[in-house]
C-alpha cells in the first residue's frame, strides 16, 4: 500500500469538523479510527470496483483534508467517489442553517450554533449504521466495540493491509451459530443475519430510506419492524438519516439527563421526551447534542478520549 494523494473537500460555513467526526461513538469503531490529540477521523472505503483507500481526514482553512493511502495510483473517479462518500459520512450536503437559526432564539442553546455542532458521523451505507446500531443494545460500550471489529475480522472486504465493512452478501451467507462462536454477538446473531439477507436480497431497500420522503412516523414503524431494532435503535438511526423526532433513549442518555437536569434522580422517559417537546422536529438533535456537550470544551476541541467502557445502552423492549 502506498500513500496515493491528498484531497481538498469545500465544506458549509456552518460546519464543523471534530464536531461532526466526534459527534458520537462511531468514530470509535471499524473501519473509522480516530486520534483525538490531533482531531483526525480515519477511515477504510470500499469503492465500487472493489478498491480499498485508508483516508485520514483533519479540519483545515479551505475545508477538509484527506490524505489517502490505497493502491499505487487514484483515478479521477476513484478520487471522486472517495469524496462524495466522506461527503455523505460528513453530512455536508444538509441544510443546518434552519436549526441554527431556531438555536440562536433559544438563549440556553446558541452554544449549538456558536459551536456550528448539529451533523452526526454516519457510515457510508445505512445497512452498517444498523449493524452497528444493533450491536450497540444491551450491553457495554466495549463489548459493541468487540463486536464490530470481530465482524470486519471475520466477513470484512480484505485487500493487501485494508480491512474494510461487511457486505451484506459476505454476513448473509454466514451462520447465527458462526456469528456467535467468533463474533460474540450473542442473541443479535439473529437479527443481524436476517438483516443482512433481506439487505442482500434486495428485500429491505434500507438505502433508499436516506432520502425517503416518506413520513418520519412510517420510517420509524419500519425500522421498528426490523429485527432487533427497537425504540431506542429507531430513533438514533433515524438521527443519522436526518429525523430527529425521536429521542432514542438509553441507559446511559437517561443518566446523563438526571445528571444535567433532575439532580441525579431517575425520572420517567415521558418527562424527558416532554421537555424536548418544544423544539418540534429538531428534539431529538438538540437532546443528544446537549447529552454530549461536556465531550467538547468552549473552543471545540475534545475535553476526554471518548470512554467507551462506561456507555451501556438499553432497548427497553
Amino acid at each position: 500500500m502506498t500513500r496515493t494523494g491528498r484531497i481538498l473537500i469545500g465544506t458549509p460555513r456552518d460546519f464543523s469538523f471534530w464536531h461532526t467526526a466526534y459527534s458520537h461513538g462511531w468514530c470509535d469503531l471499524l473501519p473509522f479510527s480516530f486520534d483525538a490529540d490531533h482531531e483526525r477521523l480515519m477511515r477504510v472505503l470500499q469503492l465500487r470496483d472493489g478498491t480499498l483507500v485508508h483516508c485520514t481526514l483533519r479540519a483545515s482553512s479551505r475545508g477538509v483534508a484527506v490524505a489517502c493511502t490505497g493502491p499505487p495510483t487514484l483515478s479521477a473517479s476513484h478520487r471522486a467517489e472517495v469524496a462524495a462518500q466522506l461527503r455523505l459520512c460528513l453530512r455536508l450536503d444538509e441544510d443546518f442553517s434552519a436549526f441554527h437559526r431556531a438555536m440562536r432564539r433559544q438563549p440556553d442553546y446558541r452554544w449549538i450554533a456558536r459551536r456550528r455542532a448539529g451533523r452526526l458521523l454516519r457510515a457510508p451505507t445505512m445497512f452498517e449504521d444498523a449493524v452497528k446500531m444493533i450491536c450497540t443494545t444491551n450491553c457495554t460500550w466495549r463489548l459493541t466495540v468487540i463486536m464490530v471489529e470481530k465482524l470486519l475480522e471475520k466477513f470484512g472486504t480484505r485487500q493487501h493491509t485494508l480491512t474494510a465493512f461487511p457486505l451484506p452478501s459476505a454476513l448473509a451467507a454466514s451462520s447465527e451459530k458462526e456469528l456467535r462462536r467468533d463474533c460474540s454477538t450473542g442473541y443479535r446473531s439473529r437479527a443481524l443475519i436476517e438483516l443482512a439477507e433481506q439487505v442482500a436480497s434486495g428485500a429491505l431497500p434500507i438505502e433508499e430510506w436516506r432520502h425517503s420522503a416518506r413520513p418520519t412516523e412510517e420510517l420509524y414503524a419500519g425500522l421498528c419492524s426490523i429485527r432487533g431494532i427497537g425504540p431506542y435503535a429507531a430513533g438514533n438511526l433515524l438521527k443519522l438519516i436526518g429525523r430527529y423526532d425521536y429521542l432514542g433513549l438509553d441507559s446511559w442518555v437517561r443518566a446523563q439527563w438526571a445528571r444535567l437536569h433532575a439532580r441525579g434522580k431517575q425520572v420517567k422517559d415521558k418527562r424527558i421526551e416532554e421537555y424536548y417537546r418544544p423544539f418540534g422536529s429538531w428534539r431529538g438533535l438538540v437532546f443528544w447534542l446537549e447529552m454530549t456537550r461536556d465531550w467538547h470544551d468552549d473552543e471545540g476541541h475534545t475535553r476526554t478520549k471518548f470512554n467507551a467502557g462506561k456507555k451501556v445502552s438499553s432497548s427497553r423492549r
